[in-house]
């Protein structure tokens, strides 16, 4: 897809949940709606906050247009045949880079006792990390995203200080009891920009 604007968006109409989708779409919703009787707001799903200058309806279809599809590659080009590399004699590269690393003696006899080698064992520590890692900064981002949208969108509304306590102490169920008193729209969509906080990453046996 051609497009300017790669994020996916939603937009509100006060508390009434108007359309997601693209910035396309978002402007194609706005171009046939009727004047709002409430503020418009229209969110980036990926940040969770308000865009500065939400689409125009008069731009529906310059922005259609451009976010269309990609044009075709040449039929001599995709007809062309690829040959590929052949592959070099001996063991295959794998990336691997050697470097030194500094450790104790017991840390080294622990290694040497792990299944494929210290090597191995490094490699392995190294991927548990990085995951337990990930999860962490994706749990992160939620709950960024989450609060950026209730502060837009519900800030001015009972239980907002508590729900936000809630939702970055990990308290899922409270979390859930407060926003329901809110717009059904709005929880929805609290809701779903919070759900991967409450994910916890499962141990490795």
């Amino acid at each position: 897809m051609n497009t300017l604007f790669q994020s996916r968006y939603t937009a509100f109409a006060g508390a009434h949940r108007l359309a997601r989708g693209s910035y396309a779409d978002i402007a194609q919703a706005l171009a046939s709606l009727a004047e709002p009787e409430q503020p418009v707001l229209v969110f980036d799903d990926a940040t969770g906050a308000p865009v500065d200058a939400p689409p125009r309806p008069e731009h529906a279809a310059l922005l259609a247009r451009l976010e269309g599809p990609a044009s075709p590659a040449p039929a001599a080009a995709a007809a062309a045949p690829t040959q590929a590399p052949r592959p070099a004699p001996g063991r295959p590269r794998l990336g691997v880079v050697a470097r030194e690393v500094t450790l104790l003696p017991r840390h080294w006899a622990w290694l040497a006792a792990q299944p494929g080698g210290a090597s191995a064992a490094l490699r392995r520590l190294v991927e548990q990390a990085r995951k337990s890692g990930d999860s962490a900064d994706e749990r992160r981002r939620a709950s960024e995203r989450c609060y950026k949208f209730m502060s837009a969108i519900a800030g001015h509304r009972p239980g907002f200080e508590e729900a936000a306590r809630a939702l970055f102490a990990g308290e899922r169920e409270r979390f859930e009891a407060l926003v329901a008193a809110w717009p059904a729209d709005v929880a929805a969509h609290a809701g779903e920009l919070a759900a991967p906080s409450w994910r916890v990453p499962v141990p490795k046996s």
